[in-house]
């Protein structure tokens, strides 16, 4: 259980073959085992011991990826930091973390003398580049002038990553992920993406998130290639996927609307994508049948999970991606769980409950995480009972299949009834109009909280709250409905890993009241 071992294995079977392919350049994997030996001889020589941390502040490049494991060749811990957050949500992170050694690319190389003046801890700055600039000494300066050190062979429970989580909502968590933890998920995801040598994976998530990290390290055990480009944009990974001849990427519904909704979707050869996975949120069944229809030589595999389980415990395989057949019935769930994970509901005291009812979705394996750094307290409340406790709230159906509803937090509570804002989503996705909504509860002095639906629309379209009522009314129990409408002209605030922040919207409305729902 070593991230590092896969550098190992595909220098020694396939030296020529290309290791890293981005629009810049092509790196081997002799070449890429070097410069991350070099890279890490490096970081060594600037001070970092075994188990330090050295984070990164960047977008997504080639460059990421040899900061990746060049921090795990050195024996030291990897804390990506998200860039969208502010510049005292970053010192925090890296306070919180003692954070030794930064990486920055030149985008965010403007934030060093802060972040140096904000973090005591931190030793040194490096520029993520070519060449020295912004008065900083570039990672290509120090894999030029440093030896190659050797490998320092950390494995097992040894800590590879922190991944700040729920930096939105309170203090950010660090959780805690081992390289046991990481390659128990990248074993999982070789056998259910047929992960080889022969797999180009393209990165497009973000990769200071875990769902586009993990899927490094699953890459690199089988030695295939990876492909980077800097941000989501529809012609941008269209053009990567027929460039680099991609067979296997990951997407969120976000980027996946926006592909199905591009004009020149026809203009490029994808016969080479055999697979196509998403996650992160869950998937408008009007919306994944769109796909479909219009990649119908994609398989489709959606994966479920969450930062604290490295960090998938389902998926939904292919063959149930149909909406006929024996097999059929199944694309509104998270799938069933990956081969080393057990899964159960519980209630709020611990009991488990039967198929069908709707309770606390816990997972126990060896993907679930170490627990959060410094925060023990909350480590002991997550992982209670030997479960990790997801905060999901979900039910078993037919045939072990796990139906995610909601976030326990995003439950709606009306007139005394549980309203699920998942079920109203997909709902609102099904009306021609909609492009994107977001479902919460906003205070009622009748109800409790009322079922409120913020929505943007397609181009060019116009809709009456009127008729958004009645579309949804005629699908699902009156209470379930929308009792108001926000219909914007502007796309939903989202996070980095694009996941609609709910959060934000439902500020305005909770800001001054005696209870909130976050």
């Amino acid at each position: 259980m070593q991230l590092t071992q896969g550098i190992h294995r595909a220098a020694n079977i396939s030296p020529d073959k290309a290791a890293l392919v981005s629009l810049e350049r092509t790196v081997s994997w002799a070449e890429f085992k070097d410069r991350i030996a070099r890279l890490a001889g490096g970081f060594r020589e600037l001070g970092v011991a075994p188990g330090e941390r050295i984070a990164m502040l960047a977008g997504n490049s080639d460059r990421y990826v040899e900061y990746y494991f060049a921090t795990l060749w050195a024996g030291a811990v990897m804390v990506p930091v998200n860039t969208r957050w502010t510049t005292q949500e970053i010192a925090a992170c890296l306070n919180d973390a003692a954070v030794v050694l930064l990486l920055v690319d030149a985008e965010h190389c403007g934030w060093a003398d802060e972040l140096r003046e904000q973090c005591p801890a931190l030793r040194q700055i490096l520029l993520a580049a070519a060449d020295d600039d912004h008065g900083l000494v570039s990672t290509e300066t120090l894999i030029r002038a440093a030896a190659p050190a050797p490998d320092a062979v950390r494995h097992n429970d040894d800590l590879a990553a922190l991944f700040y989580t729920g930096g939105t909502t309170g203090r950010a968590k660090g959780v805690m992920l081992s390289h046991a933890n990481l390659m128990a998920n990248s074993l999982t995801a070789m056998a259910n993406m047929n992960i080889s040598g022969a797999t180009i994976h393209l990165h497009v998530s973000p990769m200071f998130h875990v769902a586009g990290g993990a899927r490094l390290f699953s890459v690199t055990v089988a030695g295939g290639t990876h492909a980077v480009i800097p941000t989501f944009e529809p012609s941008l990974f269209l053009g990567a996927l027929e460039r680099f001849r991609v067979t296997l990427t990951v997407v969120v519904p976000t980027m996946l609307n926006r592909l199905v909704n591009h004009p020149g979707l026809g203009d490029y050869d994808l016969s080479c994508l055999d697979m196509l996975s998403y996650g992160a949120s869950p998937m408008p069944e009007a919306l994944l049948e769109r796909a479909m229809a219009l990649f119908p030589d994609v398989r489709f595999l959606q994966s479920y999970g969450m930062t604290e389980l490295s960090p998938v415990a389902t998926v939904l395989e292919p063959r149930f991606h149909v909406f006929d057949g024996p097999d059929a019935g199944f694309v509104r769930s998270a799938g069933r769980p990956v081969y080393n994970a057990d899964i159960v509901i519980l209630d709020v005291d611990g009991n488990s409950l039967e198929d069908g009812e709707v309770g606390e979705i816990c997972v126990r394996g060896p993907m679930v995480m170490r627990g959060y750094w410094q925060q023990p307290e909350l480590t002991a409340q997550t992982l209670r009972g030997g479960w990790m406790h997801t905060g999901d709230a979900g039910y078993i159906g037919e045939r072990g299949f796990l139906f995610l509803v909601d976030r326990i937090k995003d439950m709606i509570v009306t007139g005394g009834e549980n309203v699920y804002s998942a079920e109203v989503e997909n709902v609102l996705y099904q009306h021609p109009a909609i492009a994107e909504c977001a479902v919460i509860g906003i205070p009622s002095a009748d109800w409790g909280e009322a079922v409120h639906a913020v929505v943007t629309l397609r181009p060019g379209m116009t809709v009456s709250t009127q008729d958004l009522f009645s579309h949804c009314r005629s699908r699902i129990a009156g209470y379930k409905c929308p009792k108001s409408f926000d219909v914007r002209d502007i796309d939903l605030p989202k996070s980095g890993a694009g996941k609609i922040l709910k959060v934000e919207l439902r500020r305005p409305f909770w800001d001054g009241e005696s209870r909130s729902i976050n």
